[in-house]
């Protein structure tokens, strides 16, 4: 199948296909553990479940939901049911990165990294599947003649799109406390900084609030404590790099900012039950 869904990051600039149950072997790329994707994909599910986490989150894809999986986002697919059939569309990390995002992409891509799956009405659908069948026509019939000028607008106008949508989305929701928005804003730096920054002090000053405090609110809000939130994201991306790429297991503790493997081997080994070759070749 040519328009499959790339594992890590996508082959050509832009990409758009159509999985049916058939096809549904293809999602095995992402289960049993997770994987880091650097493009950009957007999945529209007309039926079908899925179970899925999303950078530490679990969620459930019903018929009728839009998922956003932005560049960087840890996915993992747990469970797939009934008959499958989902729309994707992708840009590849080396695509997203020399385009010009303007400010409504910044703004959509902040939502949707705290809501990445939508639940859509049934007009809405109809819509974007009419818009989805539509691009995947003009990728098989035209795809040499779109130039990086086309998919520069194509890239904007799908951007404005899922703007729209996550604006009215999100816009009504209740206002988050106060609590839960040091809490939002502490797993927010955490995203950002977790391969360097691994003490909740260093977050609490960050959000101008002292270590114990910032501790008592992510456990009340969360029923996590600060430090399970940040070893999450690390054992995660480890994970992810161990079962994903080629990367001696060196070169992870690195980029993880451990000071040596054995000290990484030892963390690895306190949290997941057995050590980081062990893991990568179970």
């Amino acid at each position: 199948m040519d328009n499959d869904i790339p594992k890590i990051d996508l082959p050509e600039d832009w990409i758009i296909g159509k999985l049916t149950k058939s096809e549904i072997g293809l999602l095995n790329l992402y289960a049993n553990y997770p994987c880091r994707l650097k493009a950009e994909i957007f999945v529209l599910c007309l039926q079908g479940d899925l179970e899925a986490s999303i950078d530490l989150t679990r969620y459930k894809v019903r018929p009728g939901s839009f998922i956003t999986i932005q560049p960087g986002t840890i996915l993992q697919i747990y469970r797939v049911e009934g008959d499958l059939e989902i729309y994707f569309m992708g840009f590849s990390s080396n695509f997203i990165n020399q385009s010009n995002l303007n400010k409504m992409a910044v703004d959509m891509h902040y939502a949707a990294k705290d809501t990445p799956i939508i639940e859509l009405k049934e007009k809405p659908v109809e819509l974007l599947e009419d818009y989805f069948s539509l691009l995947l026509k003009t990728y098989n019939t035209c795809k040499p003649a779109l130039n990086k000028h086309i998919l520069n607008h194509l890239l904007s106008g799908v951007f404005m799109g899922v703007s729209a949508m996550y604006k009215d989305k999100v816009e009504s929701k209740t206002n988050l406390s106060k609590a839960e928005q040091i809490s939002k804003n502490f797993n927010h730096l955490v995203m950002q900084n977790y391969t360097t920054q691994r003490s909740v002090a260093w977050y609490a000053k960050k959000l101008g609030i002292t270590p114990a405090h910032l501790s008592t609110i992510v456990k009340q809000t969360t029923d996590k404590t600060c430090v399970e939130i940040i070893t999450s994201m690390v054992i995660m991306d480890a994970k992810a790099q161990l079962k994903s790429t080629d990367l001696s297991i060196h070169d992870i503790a690195y980029s993880l900012n451990f000071t040596n493997m054995s000290f990484f081997g030892k963390y690895f080994k306190r949290h997941v039950g057995m050590g980081p070759l062990e893991y990568r070749n179970s």
